[in-house]
């Protein structure tokens, strides 16, 4: 009889994780990946790792100025997330925030430049409507054929992002300016028709605000509405909510439109808040980031913000240490993308844990 070799070690999943063991291994995560960011630079610079690592500081706090950049940048990827939250929880992978916002974006920059002779009092609610209604459609479409004929919403909803692309494309050369530029420029610069008005001293903090609103709102919906149930019983299983009365197509439905809507909120927020213009990478990849955000997070919109807030900081400090060290943009890409390697990896020792067999176990005693 041959015996069979049992492997070294064997990987077990955890269960009932503690959250402050969660986020201990994402601080330790962190800890190394600016650790293993700062060995880079400093081969790459020949300079002091505390000097890089005082310059990923300064890339979001040294000054007033690029600390509202990073609050701002923290919510509009805040945004996006809770966006993706409903459908992630409900299991339905919708891998299209980037498009039902730029969606929402068009929507808004059409309303700016097709009545800019009328008063901001008729401009900004009609850009509100628009773009929600454009982000809510948006999320309908791939919802309605995942209700009805059982279609794959992954690749559906990743296709119409294209689609989302190519409008942008088309009418940034419809309504180009000046002439001949394939870009629109910045909309209405002169009267400011469409532009939010600044509070607190600062164009970012009416958009601060209304994302907080929104966190708070979705927080509520998903752990205090009958909806919010329903929503976590379709994701737990179809056949139960079926079982229960739940009517699983309408949810599907309903759950995208309000994913679409605050994805279209959050394309009105970069054109009416801060750009105050309409380009394909006025996004800016958010929408494949926030489905990062909205794992790590766990689908919970308050430990979202933390997870949204450290990855704009790190990404920043990544640029600042390109910008400040004469390098080109790619190695502020290197850097982020080191620490999303780390981010993510780290998830794996929170959900699983390495144990060794019983039999090498009892070969070392």
């Amino acid at each position: 009889m041959h015996k069979t070799k049992e492997p070294l070690f064997h990987i077990v999943k955890r269960v009932d994780t503690p959250w402050y063991f969660s986020w201990c291994v994402r601080a330790a995560a962190i800890l190394l990946a600016l650790i293993c960011c700062s060995v880079i630079s400093t081969i790459v610079t020949k300079d002091n790792p505390i000097q890089i690592f005082a310059t990923i500081i300064d890339g979001s706090f040294g000054s007033t100025r690029k600390f509202m950049v990073l609050l701002q940048n923290t919510a509009m990827l805040l945004c996006v997330a809770l966006a993706l939250t409903p459908a992630f929880k409900m299991r339905f992978w919708n891998i299209g925030g980037e498009g039902q916002a730029l969606i929402g974006a068009l929507a808004a920059a059409a309303c700016m430049i097709l009545m800019k002779n009328q008063s901001n009092w008729v401009v900004i609610p009609c850009m509100v409507v628009t773009s929600i209604l454009a982000g809510a459609l948006w999320g309908a479409v791939p919802a309605f054929f995942k209700a009805r004929f059982g279609t794959n919403e992954t690749l559906f909803t990743l296709m119409m992002n294209y689609v989302a692309t190519q409008l942008v494309a088309y009418f940034s050369v419809v309504w180009e300016n000046p002439k001949g530029s394939g870009n629109i420029g910045v909309i209405n610069a002169n009267s400011k028709i469409g532009w939010f008005p600044d509070i607190f001293g600062s164009k970012y903090a009416l958009n601060i605000l209304i994302v907080a609103i929104v966190t708070i709102g979705v927080y509520i919906y998903l752990n205090y509405t009958k909806h919010g149930y329903e929503i976590s019983v379709v994701g737990e299983s179809e056949r139960t909510a079926k079982y229960v009365g739940i009517k699983v197509e309408k949810v599907i439905i309903r759950t995208m439109l309000i994913s679409g809507a605050i994805c279209g909120l959050a394309g009105l927020l970069l054109v009416g808040g801060t750009n105050h213009t309409l380009n394909a990478a006025i996004v800016d990849g958010r929408g494949f980031t926030a489905v990062m955000v909205s794992w790590l997070g766990k689908f919970n919109p308050i430990w979202m913000i933390l997870t949204s807030f450290l990855l704009v900081f790190l990404g920043r400090g990544a640029g600042e240490i390109a910008t400040d060290f004469g390098l080109n943009a790619s190695f502020g890409d290197i850097l982020t993308g080191i620490i999303l390697f780390f981010i993510i990896g780290c998830e794996f020792f929170i959900n699983y844990k390495i144990s060794l067999t019983k039999s090498f176990k009892k070969e070392g005693k």
